[in-house]
């Protein structure tokens, strides 16, 4: 990759992981990469909790009634947590936060999706925040935000299409 342009351009949503596994320079990495992202006021009013085990990723994964099955075959996931004792901005930070082990991931080759769990439900409509914080012993004070899985590309994406851009979104000086 020889430029931030082609990272994001190449950063693509990825559900399918090799069973490879991630070495620890990759892990700190990731994780040092989410401790610098840019928080409101430099509150940093997150919290994570990485998991590795599969017994654990396999039930992260059914933790909402859709979107997170993926989270099963990841090598890692990130739980990301916000604090909204801590800041106001904190649905802000912990997306801001979340996008940047994600960038991170891809320059170093490691796929990645993102799991909303934030007002999202399991089939039997409990809370996917309230069965990931059950599953981690999470305090109350902390609410689960979404998981990030990472993992070896288990299948080719490719690149996002500069052409489908939709340029008629952006305005300039006024709407």
């Amino acid at each position: 990759m020889d430029s931030f342009k082609d990272l994001v351009q190449l950063r693509r949503s990825m559900r399918q992981f090799t069973e490879e596994k991630l070495t620890e320079e990759q892990k700190h990495l990731i994780m040092r990469a989410a401790l610098m992202s840019p928080s409101s006021k430099h509150t940093n009013g997150w919290e994570f909790v990485v998991v590795e085990d599969k017994t654990m990723l396999q039930k992260l994964s059914e933790s909402r009634e859709s979107g997170s099955q993926f989270l099963a075959g990841a090598a890692m996931a990130v739980v990301v947590l916000g604090n909204p004792q801590v800041s106001d901005a904190w649905i802000a930070d912990a997306s801001i936060t979340a996008i940047i082990m994600q960038l991170q991931a891809e320059d170093l080759g490691i796929g990645s999706c993102w799991a909303h769990m934030y007002n999202r439900f399991a089939a039997d409509g409990t809370p996917a925040g309230d069965n990931v914080r059950r599953l981690l012993d999470i305090p109350e004070t902390l609410v689960p935000y979404c998981i990030v899985g990472f993992g070896y590309k288990g299948m080719e994406r490719k690149p996002i299409n500069e052409e489908k851009l939709q340029w008629e979104k952006v305005h300039t000086d006024k709407y």
